[in-house]
């Protein structure tokens, strides 16, 4: 009897050990496809992702091209001081690396607010300013911009048509931003907005401030990022803690998993703040909000037909929501990563990019324009598989700022000058 009941307790036990390992297997095969679709999707994303940030440079070099009024500095901003006309190295030194921390000053001083009124749930008035930052672009910024334009090309536009144009402009920007739109729409305008912003730094920037502003921003980048007590991750883990969504006016997604497919109108779930790179790869999110994000797509928050995420996701009517009754988790496990594969990237690394391409072209030298636009290419490439490896927001300034910066001056200083040399006597390599 003894030995009987000890072969039973060794077959339980046997049996217990068995089903504990059971999870362990699981998790092992999750890992191993999201292995499988990192390499399936990494490419795509990535491509999704130059496809923007290639149309906002471009669209900011050729307006510095053909439009002078943007390629000429005689205004300056209210928070640079310091830019008198000088030649001398040191003068001008100082006085960029004054103009760049009273900038980057009011950056952290905002960013700090915004983070105390969030903290507080002060959301209304984050909303408002939101708005009101919005209404000045899209209208005010918007206004100016056209006229210059139209005056370049000499095409002539009475008041009132003018006054018309842009208020159906900024008005429908307005609703696709903040409140539902198609997606397309949402983000060609996100893309506008980062555009003119860029143009307008440009405009208003001294030349020698704007580097050491692009070297400044990108360390605070870092600093804001990836430090514990960093300002934008204590934003976004207040975020995921509450399970609430950050604000879509300064996200650009490559994909409508967290929005309602083919539309901005659904909330988008662990988005990052300006200047963040994220991935549906992060496994620092709860449950209860991969839930949710999934219930969205299953439960026709998908749109009209659209995709269900641009990763090859399915949509909530087929074969994998047709299962739904019997393994439900598992089905809405499987679609949220399905939908949730995708990379955000913040307005400010659009606006910093074209800032930093668009400077360079100012000077009219192609090879320089050309050496800074493959540069943040591919420091964007490098911060997508860092991302990749490392499964958590990263930074997106550092690495490409760095490497358009360097780039950037090479060029001008040695590559453009052996360029010069080898065409002025006619001989080609």
């Amino acid at each position: 009897a003894a030995r009987a009941q000890s072969e039973a307790v060794n077959q339980q036990q046997q049996q217990s050990g068995a089903e504990g390992e059971q999870p362990r297997v699981e998790d092992v095969d999750d890992e191993e496809e999201d292995a499988d679709k990192l390499l399936l999707y990494g490419s795509k994303q990535i491509i999704r992702l130059f496809v923007p940030v290639s149309i906002c440079m471009l669209f900011v070099v050729s307006i510095i091209s053909t439009v002078s009024y943007y390629s000429s500095t005689q205004q300056y901003l209210p928070y640079t001081p310091f830019h008198d006309q000088t030649d001398d190295p040191g003068k001008i030194a100082w006085q960029s690396i004054l103009n760049a921390l009273i900038i980057l000053g009011l950056v952290i001083v905002m960013t700090i607010v915004l983070i105390v009124l969030y903290k507080l749930r002060c959301y209304k008035v984050i909303q408002g300013w939101l708005y009101v930052t919005s209404v000045l672009i899209l209208f005010f910024f918007s206004l100016i911009f056209f006229g210059v334009l139209l005056s370049t090309l000499n095409l002539a536009f009475d008041y009132i048509t003018m006054a018309v144009c842009v208020w159906n402009f900024g008005l429908v920007g307005q609703v696709a931003i903040h409140w539902k739109g198609p997606l397309l729409l949402q983000q060609m305008y996100l893309i506008f907005i980062s555009a003119l912003m860029a143009l307008v730094f440009i405009k208003f920037l001294p030349e020698w401030t704007t580097w050491v502003l692009l070297v400044l921003i990108s360390i605070w980048d870092l600093v804001a990022v990836l430090c514990p007590k960093g300002p934008l991750r204590m934003l976004v883990e207040t975020a995921q803690e509450r399970n609430e969504s950050l604000f879509p006016s300064l996200i650009y997604s490559t994909t409508a998993a967290y929005m309602s497919v083919g539309t901005a109108e659904q909330p988008q779930q662990q988005q990052q703040h300006d200047g963040n790179v994220s991935s549906d790869l992060d496994e620092s999110g709860s449950h209860q909000q991969q839930h949710q994000a999934a219930a969205q797509v299953l439960n026709g928050g998908g749109g009209d037909g659209g995709e269900a995420g641009v990763s090859g996701g399915h949509d909530g009517d087929g074969p994998d929501a047709a299962g739904a009754g019997s393994n439900g988790l598992r089905v809405r496990n499987k679609a949220f990563h399905d939908e949730s594969h995708g990379v955000k990237l913040g307005l400010g690394d659009f606006v910093f990019y074209s800032i930093l391409v668009g400077r360079a072209s100012s000077a009219g030298d192609w090879n320089t324009t050309l050496s800074c636009y493959f540069a943040i290419l591919i420091g964007l490439s490098l911060t997508l598989l860092l991302l990749a490896i490392g499964r958590r927001a990263l930074p997106a300034l550092p690495i490409s700022i760095t490497f358009g910066v360097i780039f950037y001056f090479l060029t001008s200083l040695i590559v453009s000058p052996f360029v010069d040399a080898l065409t002025a006597q006619q001989f080609f390599i």
